[in-house]
């Protein structure tokens, strides 16, 4: 992950600045425009089969939700946008949504049902800066997926191995549940989901 600009900008700024169909993702962090690194296969295997599972969970369930291609988390009363590797907005919030029709921007953690970062080397963003601003958006649920085992022990354990994190906010506070191997994902928002943590990093094989 490099700096794509040095100077710092505002959220608008970034909006107006973010080039369209570039091939080259960028992320506002704090003011600074940084580029991200192009992801692994596996990387993108993982993500795709996540949003499938998750999309026939939630069609079968007839919930008003649906998975965006490029939109844009902004956390509020600070210059950052995200894009996440999954996200899965409630339909029936986006009312609320301020920047939303303008900007695919969403501002709000009940308009977020369910939110998911792949783990790559930029691993400290998702551990501490997206968990830090996921949390105060009140987003409810958070999946850190790690298939690489790349994170810190002090998130992952040690000795380092793949792992599965499902952050539940609680009281306005995330809890951690951890999972790796042939574990039972349990996800609050879809309690009835039937994936193990081997499956997604597998990606389904």
């Amino acid at each position: 992950m490099t700096q794509a600009l040095s100077k710092i900008v505002t959220f608008d700024e970034f909006i107006a600045w973010h080039p369209q169909n570039s091939g080259v993702r960028y992320e506002l962090h704090n003011g600074e425009i940084v580029e991200m690194s192009q992801p692994t296969g596996k990387h993108e295997r993982i993500k795709g089969f996540s949003a499938a599972e998750l999309t026939l969970e939630f069609r079968r369930l007839n919930l008003p939700y649906f998975i965006p291609n490029q939109a844009i988390v902004r956390p509020p009363e600070r210059e950052s946008g995200y894009f996440p590797d999954v996200l899965i907005l409630n339909d029936d919030a986006l009312v609320n949504e301020p920047l939303w029709e303008k900007s695919s921007t969403v501002t709000q953690g009940t308009s977020i049902p369910l939110v998911i970062e792949v783990v790559s080397t930029n691993w400290r963003d998702d551990y501490y800066l997206k968990l830090a601003d996921y949390e105060e958006m009140g987003i409810p649920e958070y999946w850190i997926v790690d298939y690489a085992a790349l994170g810190a022990r002090k998130f992952i354990g040690n000795p380092k191995q793949p792992t599965f994190s499902v952050y539940q906010l609680i009281d306005g506070e995330y809890q951690v549940t951890q999972f790796r191997g042939s574990d039972k994902i349990i996800s609050p928002t879809f309690p009835e989901l039937n994936l193990t943590a081997e499956q997604v990093f597998n990606a389904g094989k």
